[in-house]
């Protein structure tokens, strides 16, 4: 192979600039090395420093949160985090962002992001069994915005559907804040056995690096470093920066990966994920206190006349790094020449705790690889409430006009892109592959998938109420922890563990900093008072355009475990002549509201502020009723408020309702719309109400009969013994289950 010439820049403050580094940063640098750095240096720091790989920002802050509990097995800081589950099982999750990507090239960004997370899995020696996802976008209206929404739904369902793990969930919002930056937070979740968990270590003095997976290209070369950074009005041409996935690749990948862990010939592994094969040997080598050496001219290019630079910082897809004794590569290289996937012996470990890069013998980099990471910047960045947040916090309740025509309230409510439906976007995935799936997409509070081989069940939800979030980050945070918990256990599964995806605007403006670590902190309190630990997670900043930031969105996913999966309960109402049970405080208020928001056009006030205790009895409470086998149907309170929930159930089991309303001190709009944490609609059969109300009450959570389902396909709620909503089944159907699709066909072109 002819050698391609090599051009050293060099080293100025333009090109210093350029790769995202600060003087001081810089200054850091000669100061590790003791001399200007080679250019391959220059890019590797920039990759490793950037805010998506560094954490420069949010480190400070994540420390704070809760990651222990006697069921976790790894927590932050490995490619995923992993949860005793028994019978020698554990669940390997994570969620991570592809949103940068995903806003410039819509298919390619989702569906690498889907790749990217699937492989944080199974480095881990899990398989991947189960997906969801958290997508945001601009208003529909907008043919631009409706470009990003399709695109992105078809790469998820391209990516996932093709290496055949299923989607089985998620969550998606609409809202102009996200028109500039749409966000893409995909989370998976795989299945392994305690004793066959595999950690991205290079232990082993001598012991072989070998490359595998797919040739290398010049596609995503500081795809970590975009993600890092504003958009402006160049966003369009930085396609370069975002990578092209090939799930067939990554199916063989998969398989081949596995069987290597089964026959023992992997000693530790990582996914060459952001900043490639920098951060994989980078990582490898300072999580195990050794060194790495590689010799690039033995990488599989794709591409002729590519420089160490290019290989080191390439982010094409489809790539993991070994580490494998020497006697066993020949048996590795087999595994993978038969599932015809490529696979390299490119260097080997070191002792002397370096990051050495060589091109055809000749020493291009040369790095002390714990420094990389460990002196790393970590800032305490400056923080100032915003000056408009007592203006946004104020509201006086008693001027907004009470709306009479709860009919039309209501059919507007369930015609919500954020309530109604997401029936067109489920169809594109495959949520049935593997046979795992027992609470289908648009059924549950929560997903549920079968742990083959026993009766237990795993519940996974992925929840974020942004706007709550941009009113009071604290309580939002809160809020948004609570509410994913409560989804898992409103399918009769005990909150295990919490993986994150937080996504925010410039961490250098005091405004935003102050919106992360409130909402760290809400959700951190939310985690001490429910014991659930976070075991993995990511941060995403910079997500705002020409100056404008999202609303603050801590988006995370909770994972839970039910002992017989098939007690898991679903939303949608069984039966005629069940009663119908509010569990929890019977009333909510307007701050934050979606009612608020999209009957009035305000987003102002406080959300109702969450009772740490009461949430935690109520969902134990959950749990032993599920286990006793006493509820027929349970549905979280969340955007909507009661009418909403109870239209849901109705909507999803085609059953009709009466619902019966006492009230002497509450507004009709927030007895109906409002939106407070810790309440739960249950329906049972009537024998078994008095037990039901027996045990709540037991646990100090309030019981309150609302209702009876009823064979009349009508939805009807009374209010003091006057009716005060009045609708056909059908009619709400329609307005939920087909609205979603309206918006899309009939946007702008």
């Amino acid at each position: 192979m002819k050698r391609p010439q090599m051009t050293e820049p060099q080293i100025t403050d333009r090109l210093i600039k350029e790769h995202g580094l600060k003087p001081d940063e810089y200054e850091t640098i000669l100061k590790i090395l003791g001399r200007t750095p080679t250019f391959t240096e220059l890019g590797i720091f920039s990759v490793m420093w950037s805010e998506h790989c560094s954490y420069k920002s949010s480190r400070i802050h994540l420390k704070n949160f809760p990651t222990e509990a006697p069921w976790v097995i790894q927590g932050p800081g490995e490619n995923a985090g992993v949860i005793d589950i028994g019978d020698n099982q554990a669940a390997v999750f994570k969620m991570e962002s592809h949103n940068h990507p995903s806003f410039i090239e819509p298919y390619q960004g989702a569906a690498t992001g889907v790749g990217g997370i699937l492989r944080d899995i199974f480095t881990m020696g899990a398989r991947p069994v189960a997906s969801l996802n958290s997508l945001r976008f601009g208003p529909l209206s907008d043919p631009y915005q409706k470009h990003l929404f399709s695109g992105v739904v078809s790469g998820i369902a391209g990516y996932g559907n093709c290496i055949g793990v299923p989607t089985v969930g998620g969550e998606i919002y609409v809202h102009p804040c996200y028109a500039g930056n749409i966000l893409v937070n995909a989370f998976n979740l795989g299945i392994a056995d305690i004793d066959r968990i595999f950690y991205g270590k290079a232990t082993g003095i001598g012991n072989l690096i070998v490359y595998v997976g797919s040739k290398t290209g010049k596609d995503g070369i500081h795809g970590v470093t975009m993600a890092s950074e504003e958009f402006t009005d160049d966003a369009q041409q930085k396609k370069p920066n975002v990578q092209v996935g090939d799930p067939f690749t990554e199916k063989l990948l998969l398989e081949a990966c596995l069987e290597a862990m089964k026959e023992n010939l992997i000693v530790g592994i990582q996914d060459m994920g952001g900043a490639g094969l920098t951060s994989s040997s980078s990582e490898m080598a300072a999580r195990a206190n050794m060194g790495i050496e590689l010799e690039l001219s033995r990488v599989p290019l794709r591409e002729a006349n590519m420089i160490p630079y290019e290989i080191m910082l390439s982010e094409s897809q489809e790539r993991m790094l070994i580490v494998a004794e020497e006697k066993n590569l020949e048996p590795l290289l087999s595994i993978f020449k038969k599932w015809d996937i490529e696979a390299a012996a490119i260097g080997h470990v070191s002792g002397d705790g370096f990051l050495r890069i060589k091109w055809h013998d000749e020493t291009v980099a040369e790095i002390p690889a714990s420094r990389i990471s460990t002196d790393a910047p970590m800032y305490d960045r400056p923080q100032a409430r915003p000056d408009y947040q007592d203006e946004l916090n104020t509201l006086d309740e008693s001027k907004i006009e009470i709306l009479t025509d709860n009919n039309d309230i209501l059919l507007k409510l369930l015609s919500s892109p954020n309530i109604a439906s997401k029936e067109l976007v489920w169809q594109e995935y495959d949520h049935m592959v593997r046979t795992s799936t027992v609470v289908l997409p648009g059924m549950g509070d929560a997903a549920v998938i079968r742990v083959h081989g026993s009766k237990k069940g795993l519940a996974m939800s992925v929840d974020c109420n942004s706007r709550y979030c941009y009113l009071d980050p604290y309580m939002g945070g809160v809020h948004t922890l609570t509410e994913s918990a409560r989804n898992v256990a409103s399918t009769g599964a005990k909150p295990l563990a919490v993986t994150d995806c937080l996504n925010f605007g410039n961490p250098e403006k005091p405004e935003v900093m102050w919106q992360f670590a409130e909402a760290v902190r809400g959700i951190s309190d939310a985690c001490l008072a429910l014991e659930i630990p976070v075991i993995s997670g990511n941060v995403s900043f910079y997500n705002e355009t020409k100056g404008t930031a999202i609303y603050p969105t801590p988006t995370v996913g909770v994972v839970g475990l039910i002992e017989d999966v098939s007690k898991a309960l679903t939303m949608g109402f069984k039966n005629t002549g069940d009663v119908v049970v509010l569990l929890g405080p019977s009333t909510g208020s307007l701050g934050g509201s979606e009612y608020l928001s999209l009957l009035h056009g305000i987003e102002k006030g406080l959300p109702h502020p969450v009772d740490l205790k009461m949430e935690k009895s109520l969902i134990e409470l959950m749990v032993q009723l599920c286990k006793q086998g006493l509820l027929v149907s349970a549905h979280d309170l969340s955007e909507g408020g009661l009418a909403v929930t109870l239209a849901e159930s109705s909507i999803v089991g085609n059953i009709g309702l009466e619902a019966e309303l006492i009230t002497i001190a509450v507004r009709t709009d927030t007895l109906l719309y409002g939106e407070s944490a810790s309440r739960i609609v249950i329906s049972a059969k009537p024998e078994a109400l008095n037990e039901i109300e027996s045990i709540a009450k037991e646990a100090s959570v309030p019981f309150n009969i609302i209702g009876k389902t009823m064979q009349n396909p009508v939805f009807k709620i009374t209010l003091n013994g006057n009716t005060i909503m009045e609708l056909p089944l059908t009619a709400i159907s329609s307005a939920y289950k087909e609205s979603l699709q309206r918006g899309i066909t009939n946007a702008r072109v």
